[in-house]
């Protein structure tokens, strides 16, 4: 098979293997805000490459075979030429494709049942911002909504905590609806669907997403330590929401991170780092690396219709 075609095909398969140390470099040396927009950034396009390529593959290794529902004009001897293919790549690139459109298609389901479930729930209580649930269950999360935003909290849970502490919990879960996290961990999540290598750049943001509303509610009360208590005493109380929520504040993963990062000094707010620190080289490679494979796959793509379309009768 051409170059042009293998090319961006293979930049999203290996370059999603050094997921993991810029993901783990993000975490620890960018501010949260612009670890998540970073690191979101990165795995939606690549996931988008690496889902174009099998398209790619699937549409080339396919044009000669008998019986495809493309134009004659696309098996032609010149195009054979124009367009080197490999019968069993093309063949093994339509169940692939066919196995990330169910299942982000999937995903995309599972996402606005618990929201549609969850405003549900809410249906007959008063339209307000903060809502209280008389429950012995404890936890909160965040439930977007547009102008109908919302933070969904039970008594239990707020009967744990002290004022300042209260404080910081609603100073949390409105920075999640303020950044809008969850359309970056959807982002990501549909990424990991996509390409299975993206995974750790999806557990780095739902990390970074935490430590961004964390730092917002430090900001918002002016006191880390109220929200690192609210963290460890939210987390030991809490055993689980009822549904699957889209922004949880209890999530018992990354407490004790969580919490050691606000006993800490607050991260530096610049927005990129330089290219001389660990950070800044793994920030840069991944722009970078990011960019030459969206430039490859557009490349392929816009090659790829030029060559067909001529081939194609009007």
């Amino acid at each position: 098979m051409g170059v042009f075609v293998f090319l961006p095909l293979v930049l999203p398969l290996v370059l999603p293997l050094s997921a993991w140390p810029v993901a783990r470099l993000a975490e620890l040396h960018l501010h949260p805000r612009t670890a998540t927009r970073l690191l979101t950034a990165v795995a939606t396009v690549m996931a988008l490459c690496s889902t174009l390529c099998l398209a790619l593959l699937m549409v080339v290794g396919t044009a000669q075979l008998p019986g495809n529902p493309l134009p004659d004009g696309w098996s032609d001897p010149e195009v054979r030429a124009a367009v080197p293919y490999d019968e069993i790549a093309g063949k093994a690139a339509i169940p692939a494709l066919v196995l990330v459109v169910a299942s982000c298609a999937r995903t995309l389901w599972r996402h606005h049942r618990v929201a549609r479930r969850a405003r549900h729930a809410l249906s007959g209580l008063p339209v307000r911002s903060v809502v209280v649930l008389p429950e012995t269950e404890p936890y909160a999360y965040a439930l977007p909504g547009g102008r109908r935003d919302r933070v969904v909290v039970t008594a239990a849970l707020l009967d744990g905590l002290t004022a300042p502490e209260r404080r910081a919990l609603f100073a949390h879960e409105r920075a999640h609806l303020t950044a809008g996290h969850h359309r970056h961990l959807l982002a990501v999540r549909l990424a990991a669907r996509a390409n299975p290598f993206l995974g750790p750049l999806r557990t780095a943001v739902v990390y970074t997403a935490e430590r961004w509303a964390d730092e917002e509610a430090a900001k918002a009360t002016g006191s880390r330590r109220a929200v690192a208590r609210a963290i460890g005493k939210a987390a030991l109380m809490a055993h689980g929401t009822p549904v699957p929520t889209l922004a949880g504040f209890a999530s018992a993963g990354p407490v004790p991170r969580r919490v050691a990062a606000l006993l800490a000094p607050a991260p530096a707010a610049r927005t990129w780092p330089s290219v001389f620190t660990a950070a800044g080289l793994a920030a840069w490679g991944a722009a970078v690396g990011t960019l030459l494979s969206a430039m490859s796959s557009a490349n392929s793509a816009v090659t790829m219709f030029l060559i067909l379309h001529a081939a194609t009768p009007l």
